[in-house]
């Protein structure tokens, strides 16, 4: 074995294992440089030097030091490496042998360039170039953890990583045994919202409206949750070819947005059997086995025969009686990611058959958005993000709405912090309740499922026996269909 003499940090121990030691210290070099580059912007040349020494040493390029480096660059020269991203930071079983060990040092390369292209995120001016690349990295993050891609960042499902190696649309698979979809529900709840954090930190050190107006730059934006914010806040300040540039992206994102809740919702909004309704008499829907069951006493032993009285007709008639479901939906700062998800899933409800969708969103003031509600691009260019929090308005332009209680659905969807009108909007929802509506609150609607609610009104609603739904906007569809079905 090639002997190193490479100095290491202070604090490594050692064991009657010199083979299991050795790789140990290696792994270490690479951890503290990751630390020491996340916390700290000075170069450490003893760690950079140390660290260059090991990855060259396992075969491993030395472009993953290079900070400019993004991952789909490295993949692109080197595409066997696009394989061991996946699922790279998933559960694994231990294993400690010297095998093992090695591999753990190769591992620790990779999660640190990962890692560090993701949350290094600088400081200062930011190009779209930059924004791409950094959401290209952040997708190979989602794919290490084995998430699909966006599932992290709650925004759109099918972003960025490494398209050129694995072709669109493939998607890492969770690897890892036990507990790894447990895993990784936390880690949604837990990283998704910091890495939200970094790409509208980023946003917002963009020159936005000198990157619109350049047809070639505004190209290379991908669109995300934090870009469309920022958009549709900045939309009356732009024009001409910036405006054109906004509006595309916001129609990309509304369309692949739509293309994943869609495909949600189809899951099961057929609507239950309605057994009211004779049975259609064809041989379709001919039920061969109740038929032979019920007819089983005409059976003739001697001639081995069954003799059928009565054929036996399945059900197929679903129940399509006209449902109205109206959504409420809160446009402060505080619910962007809600207004957009809503706005989509509206206009979706909106296309099934007998559904008569209502859509309001408000802050200050209340705006009916029922026009535009099949078409969620045209919807959210009328919002105007931003400002307090009047439910009492809203609540106001819903309630005549209301036709038939029994037969409505509304959907309020806010973290009902009021300006200091709780009261009179608990009393109104509390009657919309009492009238037979089924009233559903909603903390927000986002895909990672984070959600801050007015305790005042959880304790409230919980009472009331409407309990706020969690935030993770599969559920909301669940529910919807469910009423509806």
């Amino acid at each position: 074995m090639t002997e190193h003499t490479t100095e290491q940090p202070a604090g490594y121990a050692t064991s009657q294992n010199p083979e299991a030691d050795f790789h140990d210290n290696r792994r270490q070099v690479l951890y503290w440089r990751l630390l020491a580059r996340l916390f700290d912007h000075e170069e450490q040349a003893s760690l950079e030097s140390a660290s260059l020494a090991v990855v060259d040493d396992i075969g491993l390029p030395s472009a993953l030091l290079d900070p400019q480096a993004s991952v789909d660059s490295i993949v692109q020269r080197h595409p066997e490496l696009a394989a061991e991203f996946d699922g790279l930071m998933a559960p694994e079983p231990d294993d400690e042998g010297a095998c093992g060990r090695a591999a753990e040092v190769r591992r620790a390369a990779l999660v640190s360039k990962v890692l560090l292209n993701v949350f290094a995120s600088g400081s200062g001016t930011v190009t779209a170039g930059q924004l791409a690349r950094w959401q290209s990295d952040a997708g190979w993050l989602e794919r290490a953890l084995g998430c699909k891609p966006g599932e992290l960042r709650g925004g759109r499902a099918g972003g960025g990583a490494g398209r050129g190696a694995a072709g669109p649309g493939v998607g890492p698979t969770v690897t890892g045994g036990p507990g790894t979809k447990h895993d990784l529900g936390r880690l949604i709840s837990t990283i998704g919202p910091e890495l939200g954090a970094i790409e509208a930190d980023l946003v917002k050190r963009m020159h936005l409206r000198e990157v619109l107006a350049d047809p070639k730059l505004a190209a290379q934006l991908t669109p995300s949750m934090s870009l469309i914010e920022q958009l549709l806040r900045d939309k009356n300040n732009l024009s001409g070819v910036a405006l054109a540039n906004a509006k595309a992206l916001i129609r990309r994102f509304v369309d692949e947005v739509a293309e994943v809740l869609r495909t949600q919702v189809e899951k099961a909004t057929v609507g239950a059997l309605d057994r009211s309704v004779p049975p259609k008499r064809v041989f379709r829907n001919l039920d061969l086995d109740r038929t032979i069951w019920k007819n089983l006493t005409n059976w003739s032993p001697e001639e081995e025969r069954l003799y059928v009285d009565r054929l036996y007709y399945r059900h197929t008639t679903r129940r399509t009686t006209p449902q109205r479901l109206i959504v409420v939906v809160d446009q402060s700062g505080s619910m962007v990611d809600s207004m957009v998800n809503c706005t989509i899933l509206a206009s979706i409800f909106a296309g099934l058959p007998k559904v008569d969708v209502h859509l309001i969103a408000y802050d200050t003031r209340a705006i009916d958005l029922t026009p535009w509600v099949n078409d969620p691009f045209e919807a959210l260019l009328r919002t105007n993000l931003g400002g307090g929090n009047d439910g009492p308005v809203a609540m106001a332009m819903a309630r005549p709405k209301i036709t038939d209680p029994k037969d409505t659905v509304m959907v309020w969807i806010s973290d009902f912090y009021e300006f200091d009108r709780s009261q009179p909007l608990f009393e109104g929802i509390e009657a919309v309740h009492r009238s037979g509506v089924k009233f559903i609150p909603v903390g927000s609607v986002t895909s990672s499922g984070r959600q801050e609610v007015n305790p005042w009104f959880r304790e409230r609603f919980k009472a009331l026996g409407t309990p706020v739904l969690s935030g993770h906007i599969r559920k909301l569809v669940h529910e919807l269909k469910t009423f509806l079905a």
